[in-house]
């Protein structure tokens, strides 16, 4: 075993026991104040109050791992403080004092501090003015593709750690070892929070890590290379976060359909259809890690094949994604 591979290792180990401690206390402080998510009829049909604040044991498990191991450059301060930024608005949203608008506005001042820092997407084909706009898109799609799939126990945290896993390979496969250092610390934070928050949960990630998850993915996905073999392998952090960004898609497009606010909840999700389908909370959320990795692993080989072998790949996943949703669009919530 290498010492890189060590010092990985160690650094997931870390932020996992930090973790695994700190994720209680997070829970007994928001029970304390009041920070939970209350049962309504609706959405929120667990038996009594989850406390939130998971995300904010997450975030700090994974700031203190990376404090006591890592150097850090431009472009890592530079992503930590963007997610600074977001865990902050996240904490407010979590209170319940911030409109979506407020928090769309803190989500592209945290995407501006990435860019600031140099985390921009790089897409040669592109100019420079699309490659910005894209990373602005980017990365606020996928903060909020994560933050909408919190919808189910162990659902967003299991899907983000098996994608910062991927992404953690890429960065290895792309000799970058401070951001395969991230997702290193990444993934020990989430497993170790994942232990309360797998059915039945225990606690919430909130908006607070979701958001802070959902920010960490994008820029780690920003930051790979991908296009070695062939262009068409662009598509791979796609693949990756393909998940939640399916979910994302699907939801905006059932409420746009049925002349809803995207921005309003609603029980369009795939997960709350698959449940309707009746299956229970834990396959939706098995089924759904499955496909998280069945998906990374397509992006793995998407970048060590052709552009033919790519482009047949990423068809098949594209006529699945269809299968899927029209299955999805049967499924009536009872």
């Amino acid at each position: 075993m290498n010492l890189q591979l060590l010092q990985l290792l160690l650094t997931s180990l870390l932020a996992f026991l930090l973790s695994l401690y700190g994720t209680p206390l997070a829970g007994r402080a928001a029970m304390k104040f009041g920070i939970v998510d209350a049962p309504d009829g609706g959405l929120k049909r667990q038996r009594e109050p989850i406390p939130y604040l998971g995300g904010l044991a997450v975030y700090l498990s994974f700031l203190l791992s990376l404090a006591l191991v890592f150097q850090f450059d431009r472009r890592i301060l530079g992503i930590l403080l963007a997610g600074s930024i977001v865990v902050i608005l996240g904490l407010i949203d979590d209170l319940g004092a911030l409109s979506p608008k407020e928090k769309l506005f803190g989500q592209l001042v945290a995407c501006f501090v990435l860019v600031k820092s140099g985390i921009v997407i790089e897409i040669a084909a592109f100019p420079d003015p699309v490659n910005l706009i894209l990373t602005y898109l980017w990365v606020v799609g996928v903060i909020n593709a994560i933050n909408i799939i919190d919808i189910m126990d162990g659902l967003s945290s299991g899907v983000a750690l098996i994608a910062a896993f991927f992404l953690g390979v890429v960065a290895q496969m792309n000799h970058e070892p401070m951001f395969a250092m991230l997702a290193a610390a990444l993934i020990g934070s989430l497993l170790g929070f994942l232990r309360y928050n797998f059915p039945p949960a225990q606690i919430y990630l909130g908006d607070t890590g979701s958001m802070f998850v959902g920010l960490m993915l994008a820029a780690l996905s920003i930051t790979g290379r991908y296009a070695s073999h062939n262009r068409i392998a662009y598509f791979a952090p796609v693949l990756i976060l393909g998940i939640p960004l399916f979910d994302l898609f699907f939801v905006s497009l059932v409420r746009w359909w049925k002349g809803r606010s995207i921005l309003r909840g609603s029980p369009d999700h795939f997960a709350i259809r698959l449940a309707a389908r009746g299956l229970s909370p834990r396959r939706v959320v098995m089924l759904s890690y499955s496909g998280g990795l069945l998906l990374g692993l397509v992006a793995l080989v998407n970048l060590i094949v052709g552009p033919r072998e790519s482009t047949w790949l990423l068809v098949a996943v594209g006529l699945s994604a269809v299968m899927t949703m029209t299955y999805l669009l049967r499924a009536v919530r009872k």
